[in-house]
């Protein structure tokens, strides 16, 4: 294998790792809570509506894939986003998805004509 192939494989990894990270709905639900600023961990488990063992997983997730940056103050871990640009990313996959639940309605809107 070629350096380059190997280099482009690693770009494909890196790629697959960080759209993983992104691949769960509670993790989806984290990054829009923190859109609003910096929260701490019990105050988005109140939010998120999950155990303390689950939230504490997805963001570690998402930590480690540099979407997340933390910080601790006394015994409170807070969370918050490290670049508000990741809503660059999942807008267009809104979009796409609109679309394409406005297709899906239109031909289950003629099902209902025959």
């Amino acid at each position: 294998m070629k350096d380059q192939d190997l280099a482009q494989d690693i770009v494909y990894k890196v790629k697959a790792d960080f759209l993983r990270a992104l691949g769960h709905p509670a993790r989806l639900k984290v990054i829009e809570v923190l859109k609003g600023g910096e929260k701490s961990v019990g105050a988005l488990v109140k939010q998120i509506s999950v155990s303390q063992s689950s939230l504490s997983r997805h963001l570690l997730a998402l930590r480690d894939a540099g979407i997340l940056v933390s910080r601790q103050q006394k015994t409170t871990v807070y969370y918050g986003l490290r670049d508000h640009d990741i809503f660059q990313v999942l807008r267009p996959v809104a979009l796409m998805l609109r679309k394409k639940f406005k297709e899906s309605e239109r031909v289950l809107n003629t099902l209902g004509k025959e």
